[in-house]
């Protein structure tokens, strides 16, 4: 049953990405940037549709009230492609700093330039980097959001903190709130994997880590909340889906909290 349902799920899902891109364009490109948001956080609230119905994926957002007005780093843990896209629908104008090449990919390159994402050529540094710093400051004055993985690439749940001090470098250069958000969809949509399991799990808004500190210091507080608040919300989300298979990770994980826990 749950291999069916996968099967189901992933081609109405990317029947989805085509027909609401095909559809919804004419009203994307006549409508003022902002507003013109509606369309990928209607999309991304279809797809938890899907999820639900089809999967019997559910999930809850707790600390909604960490989020401050204005601009900020959303920073969450990255570990399939639904956390790409699932958060949408609760930030008020969200950018990303992504690969150029994903502009040059028709239609849903035009969709990323309607709404100002900052493209990046990962092999340029010197003045490429410091143009990119630039724009993304621009879209902070303008009262955006600024989304960045802050382990750089998708990682399984349970796996070994790799956070990059490109996060720090930002929270340094554009003196605003950094807001840590832990889950654990992986565990759901694995990701390189077709298979999607059904479950219920929880993301955690944590409270903003406010400008002010050194990158160092910065760094250092953010990876210790992270990962403590990651380690006791996946013990949680795995006692209350018993039956989800669990990545190598986690398990080695999970024995080594187990473990931690006997020796205290």
């Amino acid at each position: 049953m749950i291999v069916l349902r996968s099967v189901v799920f992933n081609i109405l899902f990317y029947i989805n990405i085509i027909l609401q891109m095909v559809v919804m364009t004419p009203m994307y490109f006549l409508l003022p940037r902002k507003k013109a948001y509606m369309v990928p956080k209607n999309w991304a609230r279809s797809n938890h549709w899907l999820m639900r119905v089809i999967v019997g994926t559910t999930f809850e957002i707790d600390g909604l009230e960490n989020i401050p007005k204005g601009s900020y780093i959303f920073s969450p843990k990255h570990q399939s492609f639904w956390d790409v896209f699932a958060l949408l629908p609760w930030l008020d104008d969200p950018f990303f700093i992504l690969k150029r090449e994903l502009t040059w990919i028709p239609l849903f390159g035009w969709y990323v330039l309607k709404q100002r994402m900052v493209p990046v050529d990962r092999s340029a540094r010197g003045k490429t980097m410091a143009k990119v710093m630039e724009r993304a400051k621009a879209e902070m004055r303008s009262g955006r959001q600024l989304i960045i993985y802050p382990e750089g690439t998708r990682r399984p749940p349970g796996a070994a903190p790799d956070y990059k001090y490109g996060i720090a470098r930002l929270y340094r250069d554009l003196q605003v709130p950094v807001v840590p958000v832990v889950m654990h969809p992986g565990l759901f949509w694995p990701r390189r994997k077709f298979l999607r399991y059904p479950g219920h799990f929880q993301v955690r808004i944590l409270p903003a880590i406010q400008p002010g500190l050194t990158p160092d210091r910065f760094l250092e507080t953010l990876v210790d909340t992270m990962e403590r608040e990651s380690d006791a919300l996946l013990i949680k989300t795995v006692a209350d889906n018993p039956h989800v298979p669990l990545p190598p990770t986690a398990a080695t994980r999970l024995a080594e909290l187990s473990g931690e826990s006997k020796a205290l």
